[in-house]
């Protein structure tokens, strides 16, 4: 059993440290080992139930803005009778289309690239990535200037066919249909990463076994290696549902009436900022019911896969016109979101080079990887925590605490930033007042305000806001853990941690590369939190950015868009190259 755990997770392994806990397996010690994991976690369960109760906090208080006052109610029935129906609708279209939208361009990307050999495969395993580097709002101005009717696109047309108003259609780039396209192009890679992952992990014995039972190529992949993958896929479109349903840059751009815009509007245009958190625990409530239907319909399924210690399976190599499609679909993605929005930045950026203030962009620019370097090593290091406490914990009520911390935690990613600015900054504020109280009483000297509006409050809101982001593609890895690992870590006298350490942890490595990529290039995006919770003088390239687009200055705007871009550039290959090796040969 021990050869078998060394070849199953990972090289030297266990070592002669567990060899000595498997020769002596019928000691009390190793008897004690074999206890259930929950009674041996009971401060690390501690530990995560505070991280997920701090973390939860700011969604807590958006929950419980259900206790308002009679303005609030008043509020909520003119919203109710003038914009919440449109909303709720436009918000259901477009995150539909958005969803097939992302699993159509990201899941057969992903196949190809993890299973097929064909010309560019290598370059294509990191550009397919690019987009994630690409604000959505940016990507919509840029498309919106260039497609508009006054748009050089348009205005080319005209020109050269002698066209007028009403002579010629030309679809509507600020619609519902333009701002989906626009979602699908830019989040599409989260369905991407995390089903290559998931399709890297196939072995040669399931394709020798799809073979035996007679089963084609396309049958293999529909029956056998699509069905494995689903819970990563599935984890890809819900990160993509909420953070469309989140975003309110671009869908106030294009002019979408979503659930979002209306929650800005009660908070902005109305001035009720308690009827805004009721919508947005509204949508919290939407974004759980997803979740819970999707987990319902998993049923009892369970979707383990092999390790890599097993033969994988060899990759199909692809000639002629099956090479061209396959070249075709990973290039469509990539030339959407990313080669064409980096096209039209540029060609906005050139006219406007000498009034870009070049000497601060360095100051910009360290900002902005600092803060997002640190946003997702702590993201990170919370997700492991409790992402291992909840899959340890196997039974009474220390698991349903750590499961329901977990679910709180995750449902941050679907309010927007601007609302759990909010909600972080109520009870820091108070924090603050507390201790200045305290230290005043004490030395006769305020402290004033510590916590709010400083790098804390910036991290604590990045960590409630991407949680989920980092939960999803560990979870998916989780997932792929067969509960036998376990069984057999701690048969050889292994704790709960040692096994996390060096059985769990060497298998979990390209989930969670994933999950820092994911929150790092997400935190360098992120505007409405970063805009109310950052310090004085502390603007990163997307306030910038932002800054310069709201004030119609798309040609300075382009130059932050373009640093944001060139920022994420190096990461995401590195750290694909990096999922690709840590997941199997190349």
């Amino acid at each position: 059993m021990l050869t078998l755990l060394q070849r199953q997770c990972a090289p030297g392994l266990f070592g002669q440290h567990l060899a000595r806990h498997a020769m002596s397996a019928a000691t009390p010690a190793a008897s004690r080992s074999l206890r259930a994991p929950g009674e041996q976690l009971g401060v690390p369960v501690a530990i995560a139930l505070l991280a997920g109760l701090a973390v939860g906090l700011p969604v807590a208080g958006v929950f419980a803005s259900f206790f308002g006052g009679e303005a609030t109610a008043d509020t909520l029935r003119h919203l109710a009778a003038t914009v919440i129906p449109r909303a709720a609708l436009e918000s259901a279209l477009l995150s539909l289309m958005v969803v097939c939208g992302v699993v159509v361009l990201g899941a057969p990307a992903a196949w190809l690239v993890a299973a097929h050999e064909f010309p560019g495969r290598r370059l294509f395993e990191w550009a397919l990535l690019l987009p994630l580097a690409m604000p959505a709002y940016i990507v919509a101005y840029a498309y919106t200037d260039f497609l508009q009717y006054a748009g050089p696109l348009q205005s080319a047309l005209r020109e050269s066919f002698q066209w007028g108003r009403g002579d010629y259609w030309f679809p509507e780039v600020r619609s519902l249909p333009g701002a989906a396209w626009v979602f699908a192009a830019v989040l599409y890679p989260y369905v991407y990463l995390l089903a290559r992952t998931a399709f890297l992990t196939r072995t040669a014995a399931m394709a020798d076994a799809a073979r035996a039972l007679g089963l084609s190529a396309f049958q293999a992949w529909w029956r056998v290696s699509l069905p494995l993958a689903r819970p990563a896929i599935v984890a890809g479109a819900l990160l993509a549902l909420m953070e469309t349903l989140a975003d309110y840059g671009a869908a106030q751009y294009f002019g979408l009436q979503t659930f979002t815009t209306s929650i800005y509007r009660a908070w902005f245009s109305l001035g009720d900022r308690a009827a805004a958190s009721q919508l947005a625990a509204v949508l919290l409530v939407v974004v759980l019911f997803i979740v819970w239907a999707e987990a319902r319909a998993r049923g009892r399924s369970r979707f383990f896969t092999p390790t890599t210690s097993q033969r994988p399976a060899p990759r199909t190599a692809l000639s002629g016109a099956r090479a061209g499609l396959a070249v075709l679909a990973c290039t469509l993605p990539v030339v959407a979101g990313f080669v064409a929005p980096v096209i039209l930045l540029v060609r906005l950026l050139v006219p406007a080079w000498g009034v870009v203030p070049w000497e601060r962009y360095v100051a910009w620019l360290a900002n902005t990887v600092f803060i997002a370097l640190v946003a997702a090593i702590v993201a990170l290091v919370a997700v492991l925590l409790l992402a291992y406490s909840a899959r340890s914990v196997t039974r009474g009520l220390p698991k349903v605490l750590v499961q329901a911390a977990v679910r709180v935690m995750s449902l941050g990613y679907a309010v927007p930033g601007a609302v759990i600015a909010v909600g972080i900054l109520i009870p820091l504020a108070a924090l603050d007042r507390s201790l200045d109280g305290w230290a005043r009483s004490l030395i006769g000297v305020g402290t004033g305000l510590l916590l709010t509006g400083s790098v804390f409050a910036l991290l604590y809101g990045y960590l409630v806001r991407y949680f989920a982001v980092a939960h999803q593609s560990v979870d998916a890895g989780l997932a792929r853990i067969t509960p036998a690992m376990d069984a057999s870590s701690r048969s050889l006298g292994a704790g709960p941690w040692e096994t996390f350490r060096r059985v769990h942890l060497p298998i979990l490595a390209p989930s969670a590369l994933a999950a820092g990529l994911l929150v790092f290039v997400d935190v360098m995006k992120e505007l409405p939190a970063t805009l109310v919770l950052r310090p004085f003088n502390f603007d990163t390239l997307a306030v910038v950015a932002y800054q310069f687009a709201a004030d119609e200055r798309l040609g300075e705007a382009a130059a932050p868009s373009l640093a944001i871009v060139a920022a994420g550039v190096l990461p995401v290959i590195l750290l694909s190259r990096a999922i690709a090796r840590a997941s199997g040969p190349q």
